[in-house]
């Protein structure tokens, strides 16, 4: 059954809709509230195949640790973490190298608290609470520091996460995060846009018009314009299920990703 408002953590404001609990709700998780799901309802009536795309979406995530960490990489910063049911970063990276770090960051508070149910003591996975939109208290912050080698490839995951900011907000993330990491790092994007769905795209957007942050679609170009300062890796900036499928197939088309490398 989904989360009762009587039982919301302490300092969780459940009248406002947040983004990772509407994710939550696409993904059929129970970490949401009533406002949350009332705000996935007015995306799903617009676009029934919403939540799939959310799904693709984590499963993309899959495909972007296992392609970082077939070149080389075990250290991830995921920014944007979000409420996942299933398929997390530290497992599907660990799966395949038992000791591969991972850094969460959120700036939603009880992505804490459920991170701390989830997660076990571990000397290779931390979250912290951040707003990526603020690039250098994550990349000052102690607990990063500390876990993660910047003087060694990074991939840093920015998963739906960059269409919450503004055009100059996000440059200034990636930017911070470009000058941070060394030559052989990864950067993997998606990012929503209503260019699958010309006619019906604007009222999916809505269900975020009361929420904690808004959404801002963006267009192919202007999502491939993001990767300004890395090589962008084949297939390009594709639909998220797209790139590199594991299985060939029609998917959903609300969603764009990318690899990139510095």
């Amino acid at each position: 059954m989904e989360r009762n408002e009587e039982y919301a953590p302490p300092g969780i404001d459940v009248g406002t809709p947040s983004p990772a609990r509407i994710y939550d709700v696409f993904l059929g998780g129970k970490d949401n509230f009533a406002v949350d799901r009332e705000a996935a309802k007015v995306a799903t009536d617009a676009g029934p195949d919403v939540p799939r795309a959310a799904r693709e979406n984590r499963a993309f995530l899959g495909r972007a640790v296992r392609f970082a960490v077939e070149s080389g990489i075990t250290q991830f910063i995921d920014l944007g973490t979000g409420l996942p049911t299933q398929g997390n970063v530290h497992e599907a990276a660990q799966a395949l190298v038992p000791d591969a770090r991972v850094v969460y960051v959120d700036n939603d508070p009880i992505v804490l608290v459920h991170a701390r149910a989830l997660l076990p003591p571990s000397d290779t996975t931390v979250v912290i609470q951040a707003d990526a939109r603020k690039p250098a208290e994550i990349l000052g912050n102690p607990r990063v520091r500390a876990l993660i080698d910047f003087d060694r490839p990074v991939a840093v995951l920015m998963l739906a996460i960059l269409h919450f900011a503004e055009d100059e907000e996000a440059r200034n993330t990636i930017a911070a995060f470009r000058d941070a990491i060394v030559p052989g790092s990864l950067l993997a994007v998606s990012h929503s846009t209503v260019e699958g769905h010309p006619e019906s795209g604007g009222e999916v957007v809505k269900a975020w018009r009361n929420a904690t942050v808004q959404i801002h679609s963006r267009t192919r170009d202007e999502v491939t314009a993001l990767f300004e300062g890395f090589d962008l890796l084949e297939p390009g900036v594709v639909w998220v299920p797209e790139w590199r499928p594991d299985q060939p197939g029609e998917g959903t088309r609300w969603m764009y990703a990318g690899v990139a490398r510095r």
